[in-house]
Formats: structure tokens, C-alpha cells, sequence
């Protein structure tokens, strides 16, 4: 899909390297944003640009202090304020409990948790002056119990109130927050989670038993929620949190 709904609006996406972030860079380009994507790899950053012209790098860890300034900064700098943000980055390890490391649990939450209260925060001034939105990319994985992963679906599900919490905040402040719960798509999970190829598949295997529609999603049909989000006839809803999960959350 290809038009000028969201033309000359301000998007800042984190997490925007690969995958998901990637694809919803890409879609609110194509409807004629102005893009910042933001992550740890230059490189990565680099290729996403290369794929539109409204598309600008922002080489950023999220998780240092004071990342938030430079983003922000960034944003006014490269598109003038921001309208949109995406809070997207995410970081996962695999470990049950009994082998769960510190500094391994206070990268995830720093990642997941941390980083985003943070520079939604202080992008508030900006936000509100757009009457802007704020959209958080949680999983639907935390609806049920995750064996190995109960650091990571801690911090989505934390995510999940962030986001209910700050719709009731910051709505006399005009400016809406939502939730898109991606299931199992088709992302560089191993690079964010440590597991080797070996492990990837047999994840993807048992992810593709537990959907209903029988896939995995690819990070596209995520995209498109996030965009659609952003547009005027979307302006009445807040607080929602949007399952993008094949229906595997409605599994018993």
C-alpha cells in the first residue's frame, strides 16, 4: 500500500535495523513520513535508509544513559519534531529459572522496559505539541506461561501496562498510545536471543503448531497495523492493544 495519508508526519522508530522496525520504517515512508530509525548497528541503519529517500539513521544504543537526549535531538534535527514514536527494540535470552543471569535480566529490561519509558518521556514536549502517538511493539507471548523466557514476557507485559497507564496520563494531554502484540514472525530471532540456528527452528516449528493459521507472520502484516494506527481515522482509539498473532493467543 502507497499514498500520502501520513505525508510530512515525523515517525521515530527504534529497533529499526531489521525485521519489524525495518518494515514499519519502510511502511510510514511509503505513505509519505519522514522516518528516523534508530538501533545499535550503523550498518543495519544504513540498509534501511537505502531503502527510501525519507528514511534517516540514527546509530543509538537505547539502553545508555542518556540516549534518550540524543534521539530526541536527533529527531528535531533530521524531521522537526516527531508525531509518531515506535517503541520497538527489543533484546531476548533464553534461560529457565535457576539459570538466569544478572546482567543477561538487566539487559532485557533495560532494552525492553527502561529505554522506552525513557525517551517517551522525553519526547513528551514534542508529542505534545503534535497531538502525536505513541506505539509500543509488545508480544503476544506474554499471555500465557513461556518456559525459558519469563524475563523477556516480564517486560513485554510490563510494556503491555505501560501502555494502558500512559493512554490514561497523557490523554487530556492530546496525545494517544496503543499497543501491537506481534505472534510468531519471521525476524532475525537469533540475534536477539542468543539461540543458535539449531534452536531458531525448533522454535519456528513449534510456533507454526500453536497459530492457527497454520505460519509464521512476516514482519509486513505487523507493519501495517502500526501505520494504520497512525492515521486520522484511527484518532478516537487509545489504550487498545492490537493481538498480530495468527490467533495464537486465543489458543487454550
Amino acid at each position: 500500500m502507497t499514498g500520502d495519508a501520513l505525508r510530512d508526519r515525523s515517525v521515530v522508530v527504534t529497533g529499526g535495523g531489521t525485521g519489524i522496525g525495518r518494515a514499519t520504517a519502510l511502511a510510514f515512508a511509503d505513505e509519505g513520513a519522514r522516518v528516523l530509525v534508530v538501533g545499535r548497528s550503523a550498518d543495519r541503519l544504513a540498509g534501511t535508509a537505502g531503502l527510501h529517500p525519507a528514511i534517516r539513521a540514527c546509530p543509538a544504543d537505547i539502553s545508555a544513559a542518556g540516549a534518550e537526549d540524543l534521539i530526541v535531538d536527533a529527531a528535531v534535527r533530521e524531521l522537526g519534531g516527531i508525531d509518531v514514536l515506535v517503541n520497538n527494540a527489543v533484546t531476548m535470552n533464553s534461560a529457565p529459572l535457576g539459570r538466569i543471569g544478572r546482567d543477561i535480566t538487566r539487559a532485557q529490561v533495560e532494552t525492553n522496559l527502561l529505554a522506552p519509558l525513557f525517551l517517551t518521556q522525553r519526547a513528551l514536549p514534542l508529542l505534545e505539541a503534535a497531538k502525536g502517538l505513541v506505539i509500543n511493539v509488545t508480544t503476544a507471548g506474554n499471555q500465557r506461561g513461556w518456559p525459558g523466557h519469563s524475563v523477556y514476557g516480564a517486560t513485554k507485559a510490563g510494556l503491555d501496562f505501560f501502555t494502558r497507564t500512559w493512554a490514561l496520563e497523557l490523554a487530556p494531554r492530546g496525545i494517544r498510545v496503543a499497543g501491537v502484540s506481534p505472534g510468531p514472525v519471521e525476524t532475525p530471532i537469533g540475534e536477539h536471543s542468543g539461540l543458535d540456528a539449531a534452536a531458531v527452528a525448533v522454535m519456528r516449528d513449534r510456533q507454526r503448531a500453536r497459530v492457527p493459521l497454520g505460519r509464521v507472520g512476516q514482519p509486513e502484516e505487523v507493519a501495517w497495523w502500526l501505520v494504520n494506527l497512525a492515521r486520522p481515522e484511527a484518532s478516537f482509539a487509545t489504550g487498545l492493544i492490537v493481538a498480530v498473532d495468527g490467533g495464537a493467543g486465543i489458543v487454550f
